[in-house]
Order: structure tokens, then C-alpha cells, then sequence
């Protein structure tokens, strides 16, 4: 059997195993989604949004990419981002890295990786802003571990400096966002920041809304 074949017939099994144990399950899918909670993570296979917050398909809309980045030109992000606030209503964006990210591995070297490289500078950028910080750290598991936590930090603050959450803010008073990461060692969420609706930003942010 092929692997993807496998993945049909694990499909098939598990369909069979909702409709056992809850027979409306199905139904229920197919009503309108109303998820309160954004999530926007990282794209490695070891984070699955819903297995490690113990939830149900339909309470978190989830964006994925490489190291869980916020980049202000990237048109799929920003549609994910305006659809989840203006139209789901969202009341929580959540960004969540995690401990041992090949990402940010990546971008603390001077390895070239092709195309790769233009999306690592986003996370290069953060490294440079925190320079003296991480560099006094003494190893090279914990300035790629307090990396990770600083990059969910400036992707939080990346969310805030969109007119999306700005204007989400003055009108609604929502979203909240937050900042975690989740470790692969032990399987808890840790959180890195927590911002509240009208949070202030650096001026030169600040939308006129």
C-alpha cells in the first residue's frame, strides 16, 4: 500500500469512528463556523493546533507558515487575519512558536537556502534588534530557544501594528493577542506576552482611524 493510500484508509476509519461514538457530529461541521480563537503557528507537523489545546474541529481557525511569521506583505496572512476579525469576529489571535524550531535554526546560521532565505530575514530582522541579548546567552540551544520566544514576541507586535487590529480595537474592543510557546519536550504552552485591545504602539504605527 502507498502511503498516501494509507492516509485515505485512516480517513475512512476515523470518519466511521465519529459517527459511532457521535452520530451529529457531522451535521454539526456543516453549520456555520464560529471559532473564537485565531492560531498562528508554525507549519511543523509536531504542533497541531487543536490535539494540544484539547479542542474540537470548528473552535480554532488556524493559519500555519514557517516559524509562525507576522510579515506585513504577506497577502495570505493579512487575508487569513481580516477574514478572522472581521467576518468570524474572533475574540483571541494566538501566535505560537515552539522549542527546537528548524526555522529559526535556520536563520541563526549563515547557511544559504535559496528562496528559503528572503522568508528567514524576517526572523534574521529580530535577531539583529536583539543582538547583545541573545549573543550573551552561552549555548546554541538557548539563543535559538530565547529566539523563538523573541520572535513570538515581534509577531504579536507585528499583529498590533496592522490597520486590521487597530480598527478592530476602536470599534470592538477585540481581539486580544497573544504570544505562546509550546514545548515538543513536555507538551506545555508557555505564554511569552499577552496584549489587551487599544495596547499602545510606537506612534509611528498608529493608524488614523
Amino acid at each position: 500500500m502507498n502511503e498516501f493510500e494509507r492516509l485515505l484508509d485512516n480517513n475512512k476509519e476515523w470518519a466511521a469512528k465519529q459517527v459511532e461514538t457521535d452520530p451529529d457530529f457531522f451535521k454539526r461541521l456543516e453549520g456555520l463556523q464560529s471559532p473564537e480563537f485565531l492560531w498562528i503557528g508554525c507549519s511543523d507537523s509536531r504542533v497541531p493546533a487543536d490535539q494540544i489545546t484539547n479542542t474540537k474541529p470548528g473552535e480554532i481557525f488556524v493559519h500555519r507558515n514557517v516559524a509562525n511569521l507576522v510579515v506585513n506583505g504577506d497577502i495570505n496572512l493579512l487575508s487569513v487575519l481580516q477574514y478572522s476579525v472581521e467576518v468570524l469576529k474572533v475574540k483571541h489571535i494566538i501566535v505560537v512558536g515552539h522549542y527546537g524550531c528548524g526555522g529559526i535554526q535556520a536563520a541563526m546560521t549563515n547557511q544559504s537556502f535559496g528562496v528559503l532565505n528572503n522568508w528567514l530575514r524576517n526572523i534574521k530582522d529580530v535577531y539583529r534588534l536583539h543582538q547583545a541579548e541573545v549573543d550573551a546567552l552561552p549555548t546554541v540551544e538557548e539563543k535559538n530557544n530565547r529566539m523563538t520566544e523573541l520572535n513570538v514576541h515581534e509577531q504579536v507586535m507585528n499583529l498590533a501594528k496592522t490597520g486590521i487590529i487597530q480598527s478592530a480595537w476602536k470599534k470592538e474592543q477585540r481581539p486580544f493577542l497573544h504570544g505562546w510557546v509550546y514545548s515538543l519536550r513536555n507538551g506545555i504552552l508557555k505564554s511569552i506576552l499577552e496584549m489587551p485591545p487599544n495596547t499602545p504602539v510606537n506612534p509611528i504605527y498608529k493608524f488614523e482611524i
